[in-house]
């Protein structure tokens, strides 16, 4: 198939999951939803890998090869839309509605809000751009299996991303994310052997000390810095 149907395929299949998924597991919250979700990567892992041993005799796919120009472009191209659509419904009465959501569900609620039917439209909407990015890099690796296109570090890393950054503010995400592929690739590529261990105390001491993110960390320095003006005029 043409690159744009292959594209747009990944899209419409990832927000029908996404929307049936949220629309059986949004009603679960906090630990509960991210044990359900992380059960549901393996379920559909496995699952993918019994059809294809018991009916096609294979395990995996071979993709044809995009040259890593026109993957970048059209992974640019997702991002310049996710980014839009992101301000859009940030400023929008939807986006005040999930800003009230994430603050107190129950609040929001009460307010009139119908919390899972929101919460099951933009999970479906976010998981576009996933689908999206995901039929474009397919082709970069050139070979997919089950436990490649399921693998649970890709369903936890733009969450963690999120944290990282810090979900306050708009810029958040975008910070965490380049700042952690950039730490993935130097630490993949210098400590290969010790890899996850680096990795995994980078986030616990993120975690632990950074609640807010890299955001909330300069909100602090910039809250210290008016504090020192008011003190000193």
């Amino acid at each position: 198939m043409p690159l744009p149907v292959v594209i747009c395929s990944g899209a419409l299949a990832s927000f029908c999951l996404a929307l049936l998924v949220g629309a059986l597991t949004l009603r679960l919250r906090g630990v509960y939803f991210s044990i359900f979700t992380l059960g549901l990567v393996l379920l559909i892992q496995q699952l993918l890998l019994w059809y294809e041993i018991r009916f096609t005799h294979t395990r995996g796919r071979f993709v044809i090869v995009v040259n890593n120009t026109t993957i970048y472009y059209v992974m640019f191209a997702i991002l310049v839309v996710l980014l839009i659509t992101a301000y859009l419904i940030r400023r929008s009465k939807y986006g005040l509605a999930l800003q009230s959501i994430g603050e107190d569900e129950e609040a929001a609620a009460h307010t009139g809000i119908n919390v899972t039917a929101l919460k099951t439209i933009f999970f479906a909407v976010s998981a576009i751009f996933m689908g999206a990015a995901g039929g474009i890099i397919a082709t970069r690796w050139t070979y997919i299996d089950p436990f490649i296109a399921f693998s649970p570090l890709f369903s936890f890393f733009p969450v963690l991303m999120a944290i990282f950054g810090g979900m306050g503010q708009f810029y958040g995400p975008i910070l965490g994310a380049a700042i952690f592929a950039y730490l993935e690739e130097v630490l993949l590529t210098r400590f290969p052997y010790y890899y996850m261990l680096i990795f995994g105390i980078i986030l616990v001491v993120a975690i632990t000390y950074l609640p807010g993110g890299l955001v909330g960390l300069v909100q602090k320095w910039r809250k210290g810095d008016l504090a020192k003006q008011h003190a000193n005029p």
